[in-house]
């Protein structure tokens, strides 16, 4: 792994990774993708971490894909590549993954973000999918997610003409989750993965995976999935422990089992 284009520490329970290619405004190459994910997937598989934090810098958190690594691809090219493959394994990353969000979010940084689950966002950043001015389109979820997220209209705007969103449009159209002020961009959104943490781990990675169903599936379907995982949690010590703790007035100590 290149530990120049990725930083990477845990505090506590949270995991704590930053894009660092400040030259090229955090732009994401494969290199930097296929180690992202590999990091990404030794911190889910680490019982000790709860929370996933992915920042970047507070002047981009990532201005879209290394335009180098396609310029001269023919599309059976890019096939063969199958650089989405990456893009998936992020997408089964079962734990909580917070968006520390400053600056320019483009393109696949933008697709990046969205695969994320809480987006904490600064009140400069700017959000959007600007491959229309590339002769393309994007290729991560960006004609997906970004609709699902804010609406035909909105998407069809944003992705039809390249513009940007505001960090006020996109919280208005439901794209991130908070705004915060630029000062304590990373503060805030580090405040958040430690709340987050805090709760039991199990629960954590059922609460996600069944908001993620209510996207992906017939509401019955999900509703059934949620159900099953709700039974499931009482054969948990942390089920126990946490209702437990509400009758005694005191915090639970969970501990994923």
């Amino acid at each position: 792994m290149d530990e120049q284009h990725l930083l990477h520490e845990v505090e506590g329970n949270v995991a704590i990774i930053r894009i660092n290619r400040p030259k090229v405004l955090n732009a994401l190459s494969l290199p930097l993708m296929a180690d992202l994910a590999t990091l990404m997937e030794q911190y889910d598989a680490d019982d000790n971490i709860h929370v996933i934090l992915l920042s970047g810098s507070q002047r981009a958190w990532a201005a879209g894909a290394d335009i180098g690594d396609m310029a001269t691809a023919s599309s059976d090219e890019m096939r063969k590549r199958d650089q989405f493959a990456i893009w998936e394994q992020i997408k089964n990353i079962s734990k909580p993954i917070v968006a520390a969000v400053s600056g320019f979010a483009l393109g696949g940084g933008c697709e990046l973000m969205m695969h994320c689950d809480i987006i904490i966002a600064s009140e400069n950043a700017l959000f959007g999918q600007p491959e229309i001015n590339l002769g393309i389109i994007p290729g991560a979820g960006g004609t997906q997610r970004f609709t699902r997220a804010v609406g035909k209209a909105t998407a069809m705007d944003v992705v039809l003409s390249g513009r940007f969103l505001s960090a006020k449009e996109a919280l208005d159209f439901g794209l991130i989750s908070r705004i915060v002020p630029k000062e304590h961009w990373f503060e805030s959104a580090l405040h958040v993965a430690r709340l987050v943490a805090t709760k039991g781990p199990i629960a954590l990675r059922a609460a996600k995976a069944s908001v993620l169903n209510a996207e992906e599936l017939p509401l019955s379907d999900s509703l059934a999935k949620e159900r099953a995982l709700f039974y499931e949690l009482f054969d948990t010590n942390d089920q126990t422990e946490g209702m437990t703790a509400f009758a005694e007035k005191r915090r639970p100590n969970f501990t994923g089992t």
